[in-house]
C-alpha cells in the first residue's frame, strides 16, 4: 500500500468484526514470521476465515467496496485498455466504464501511485473497489489472450436461472424450450443472456448492429443506451439469424426490413418481444422491444402526476363522452398512461374496447382488438366496425392518419369516450396537429376535452443521493434565477446506478383541459400562441414548469428536466416561490 495510505493492523480488524479470535491470530502470525506469507491467505489456508468473509471484513476496514471477479462482471474490450501485462503488475483488474469512469478491481485499492498510473494510460476517473490477489491474477491470465471465448464470456449468466420459452403466438400455446433447439450453441446461450440482462436491468430495448469490428450490442435502460457486450467477429450474421427465427422472421431475406414478435419467459415472467430488422450498409441491424409485464404501472398515482395534474386529469377522464389525447415522442410512456387511464375506467358497468398495433399488455375487463395491415385492418377500418359493438369508452393505440382522426373525432361527438395517442411536442400544438389532418376547427373545440403531453426524466439513484447547488445558467434554463444557492439533489454515481446518478423513470405531464375559454379560441380558428397565453392565464403549466417542480421535490435533477424539456418561454416557474417558502 501507498505510504500515503492509513496504515490498518489487519489482524485487529478481524479480531474487532468478530471474524477470528486471539488463538486463531496468534496461530497464523507465527506461521507468518516463519513463511513471510501474507496474513490473509493463510488464515484463508488455515480454515479459520472464507475468502468471500474475509474480502467483506477487509472491504468494511478500508471503506470501500469489493467484489469477487466472475466473467459477466469484465468488458473485454475495457480490460484491453490497460493491458495484461500492466493488470499483472499493477495487481489490477479493469472491470467496465461508463462514461469517463472506469471501475477497476484492486488488490490494493488505496494505493495513490497505481491509480494515478492507471488515470495516465486510461485517461480516465478511476472507482476502485477491493478484489482479492489470487482473484485478480486469476482473471488477469484468463483474459491475457486476447479475445475471450464466448462460452467463458457467457458461463457464469448462461448457468442462472435463465429460462426462454417461446410461444407459437401471442395467444396462448404450445411452449418450447429455445435452448433445446440447439443445444449447447455458443450464439443460443449469447442470445439469451443479452434477453436475460435486458430483463435483469429494466431494459426497454435490444440493439444488434453490424460494424466494421463486428456486432455492438446495447441495451436502453431509463432512456439512454449502454453497451451490453461486443461478441468477437464473425458472429454477427448468426446472432442476427438467431434472433430472427425467435421472432419468426424470414431468415433469407436480408434485403427488406421485417417484423416479428415472441414471447419469452425470463425467471419466470413472460415478457413480451418485439423484433424489427432493418438492412443496413455493413449488414442488418436488430432492435428488439422489450415489453415486460412485471413493470407494468397502471395504477395512475404511480406514474408520477403531481396531485393537481392527476387531479385535472382526473376530471378530464370523468366527462361521459368527448376526445382525450396523450402526446409525446416515441417511448415517452404515452401507451401505460392510455392503460392507467383505461384501469381507472373500467367496471363490468362500461364496454371498453381499444384498437392498438400492437396490443402492448393484456387488461381485465377490456376487450383489446390488434390491427393486421398485411390484410387490410387498419386503425380507421377497427375504429369503425367497432362503433358496432356498442362501446362505452374507445382507445385508439395511434391517431396515425387523416381518416383514423376523423373517425376518432366523430364517435367522440356521438356520445362515447375516445382515448387516443398523438405525436406533437406539447399538449397546445395538439390543435394545430388535427387542423393538419384536416379536422375542422369546429370540431375540434366540440370534441376535444383534454390533452395530456408527457416526457420520462430519470430519477435520482437514492443509493448515492446527495446535495448539490446548480450553477447559475441551470437555474435561468429552469426559470429559477431567484433560488441561486438553494440545494437540489443528484446522483454522484455508484455500481446501483451504473455510474449515471439515476435509476429508474417518472413521467413528467403537462395536462390541458379545455375550457369553454378555450374552445371558443379553437373555434375561432386561434393560433397556438393564442392557446398558450390562455391556458398561462388559466395556471396551466407547461412541461418545463411541472418537471422544474418534481426537481424541486428532489424526485429528479434540474438537468434532466432540461434535457427532456424544451420551453417556448422563459417566464419563471408559476408557484415555485410559494413552493420553496412553504
Amino acid at each position: 500500500m501507498s505510504s500515503e495510505a492509513p496504515r490498518i493492523r489487519l489482524g485487529d480488524a478481524l479480531l474487532k468484526a468478530g471474524v477470528i479470535n486471539e488463538q486463531q491470530l496468534t496461530r497464523a502470525l507465527t506461521e507468518q514470521s516463519r513463511t513471510n506469507r501474507m496474513l490473509g491467505e493463510l488464515l484463508i489456508e488455515q480454515g479459520v476465515i472464507t475468502p468471500q468473509v474475509f474480502l467483506e471484513t477487509l472491504a468494511n476496514t478500508l471503506g470501500v467496496r469489493c467484489v469477487h471477479l466472475r466473467h459477466g462482471l469484465i468488458d473485454p474490450l475495457v480490460f484491453k485498455l490497460v493491458g495484461a501485462e500492466e493488470c499483472e503488475r499493477l495487481r489490477v483488474v479493469p472491470m467496465f466504464k461508463v462514461r469517463d469512469w472506469l471501475t477497476v478491481a484492486m488488490a490494493e485499492p488505496q494505493s495513490l501511485p497505481t491509480i494515478d498510473r492507471l488515470r495516465t494510460i486510461t485517461d480516465c476517473k478511476i472507482r476502485a473497489v477491493l478484489a482479492l490477489e489470487p482473484n485478480i491474477l486469476e482473471f488477469v491470465k484468463k483474459y491475457s489472450g486476447g479475445d475471450v471465448n464466448v462460452d467463458a464470456f457467457l458461463t457464469s449468466l448462461s448457468e442462472s436461472d435463465l429460462e426462454v420459452v417461446e410461444r407459437e403466438s401471442v395467444d396462448e400455446g404450445p411452449a418450447t424450450d429455445l435452448d433445446k433447439l440447439v443445444a449447447g450453441s455458443p450464439i443460443i446461450n449469447l442470445v439469451n443472456v443479452a434477453l436475460l440482462t435486458a430483463v435483469r436491468d429494466g431494459a426497454s430495448d435490444i440493439h444488434i448492429e453490424p460494424d466494421r469490428k463486428g456486432t455492438r450490442i446495447r441495451y436502453r435502460v431509463d432512456g439512454v443506451l449502454r453497451d451490453l457486450m461486443k461478441p468477437p467477429p464473425g458472429m454477427h450474421a448468426s446472432i442476427v439469424s438467431r434472433v430472427k427465427v425467435i421472432g419468426k422472421m424470414d431468415i433469407a431475406e436480408k434485403r427488406l426490413p421485417q417484423e416479428g414478435r415472441v414471447r419469452i419467459v425470463a425467471e419466470g415472467r413472460e415478457i413480451d418481444l418485439r423484433v424489427s430488422s432493418m438492412p443496413t450498409l455493413l449488414g442488418e441491424k436488430i432492435v428488439v422491444r422489450v415489453l415486460d409485464k412485471s413493470n407494468l404501472r397502471v395504477r395512475m398515482s404511480d406514474l408520477g402526476f403531481r396531485a393537481e395534474s392527476l387531479e385535472t386529469f382526473t376530471r378530464v377522464l370523468e366527462r361521459p363522452h368527448g376526445l382525450v389525447l396523450v402526446t409525446g415522442p416515441t417511448g415517452s410512456g404515452k401507451t401505460t398512461t392510455l392503460y392507467s387511464a383505461l384501469d381507472l375506467l373500467r367496471s363490468p358497468d362500461v364496454n371498453i374496447l381499444t384498437v392498438e398495433d400492437p396490443v402492448e399488455y393484456q387488461l381485465e375487463l377490456i376487450n383489446q382488438i390488434q390491427t393486421n395491415e398485411a390484410i387490410g385492418f387498419n386503425f380507421a377500418r377497427a375504429l369503425r366496425s367497432i362503433l358496432r359493438q356498442d362501446p362505452d369508452i374507445i382507445m385508439v393505440g395511434e391517431i396515425r392518419d387523416q381518416e383514423t382522426a376523423r373517425v376518432a373525432v366523430q364517435a367522440a361527438l356521438t356520445g362515447h369516450l375516445v382515448l387516443a395517442t398523438l405525436h406533437t411536442n406539447d399538449a397546445p400544438s395538439t390543435v394545430a396537429r388535427l387542423s393538419d389532418m384536416s379536422i375542422e376547427k369546429y370540431l375540434i373545440s366540440s370534441a376535444l376535452n383534454g390533452v395530456v403531453a408527457q416526457r420520462l426524466a430519470r430519477t435520482i439513484c437514492a443509493a448515492c443521493a446527495t446535495k448539490y447547488y446548480p450553477a447559475e445558467d441551470v437555474l435561468a434554463d429552469a426559470g429559477l434565477t431567484d433560488q441561486v444557492g438553494r440545494p437540489f439533489r443528484k446522483g454522484e454515481g455508484c455500481r446501483v446506478c451504473h455510474d449515471t446518478g439515476f435509476k429508474g423513470r417518472l413521467g413528467v405531464y403537462e395536462v390541458m383541459e379545455v375550457s369553454s375559454a378555450l374552445k371558443r379560441l379553437i373555434y375561432a380558428g386561434a393560433a397556438t400562441h393564442e392557446l398558450r397565453a390562455q391556458l398561462a392565464r388559466d395556471g396551466f403549466l407547461t412541461l418545463r414548469q411541472e418537471g422544474v417542480l418534481l426537481a424541486m421535490d428532489g424526485k429528479t435533477s434540474l438537468e434532466e428536466i432540461i434535457r427532456v424539456t424544451h420551453v417556448d418561454d422563459e417566464g419563471a416557474v408559476p408557484g415555485a416561490k410559494a413552493r420553496v417558502a412553504a
